[in-house]
């Protein structure tokens, strides 16, 4: 996932979610604006048109119903994109399909976990990685995992304000400062 996105990115994907929740379509809906921000990584000029306002918003609305008409968007979607154009938020289109995609997973009952590892987890610790924290955040856990060498060992895991730091590198700066203090 991207940057956490500014107040008004939250803001927007909140709008959008209930609109989709009510409409019984959030992972269409989720689906379709990943698809929208793939192709505005993909084609540098169709970000541009969204992006820059030297293009004129009728323009810009335009060139997003006629994407949307390919990708097959649906009319919430192009709605949504036309309501960014007109309050000039189509930069933060990133970020809030970021915080849609948090929603979604809340409301699913899931949750993401960012790991940060030493080395490559392998199935076995994975599941187990997955198993621990779905136990302690009480939700079915999906995981990032990135690797670090930096950490030497172990492995830390963040879901959502939670932290939970299993690696070689903390215990060891925790040995060092229980054995300074004299414990």
């Amino acid at each position: 996932m991207a940057a956490r996105g500014t107040a008004a990115a939250r803001r927007y994907a909140k709008a959008l979610f209930a609109l989709a929740r009510e409409e019984s379509a959030v992972d269409r809906i989720g689906a379709e604006l990943d698809r929208l921000v793939e192709l505005m990584h993909e084609v540098p000029l169709f970000r541009d048109v969204l992006e820059r306002p030297l293009y004129p918003a009728k323009e810009r609305r335009n060139a997003v119903h006629a994407v949307g008409e390919r990708l097959g968007l649906s009319p919430l979607l192009q709605n949504f994109c036309a309501v960014l154009i007109d309050q000039r938020r189509t930069r933060d289109l990133e970020a809030i399909r970021d915080e849609y995609a948090r929603l979604a997973e809340e409301a699913a009952g899931r949750v993401r976990a960012e790991v940060v590892a030493a080395a490559a987890l392998s199935d076995a610790q994975r599941e187990r990685l997955r198993n621990a924290l779905a136990r302690r955040t009480g939700r079915q856990v999906e995981l990032d995992v990135k690797i670090d060498p930096a950490l030497l060992g172990g492995a830390v895991a963040r879901v959502g304000d939670l932290v939970f730091d299993g690696s070689l590198k903390t215990q060891l700066a925790q040995l060092r400062t229980s054995l300074a203090g004299g414990r």
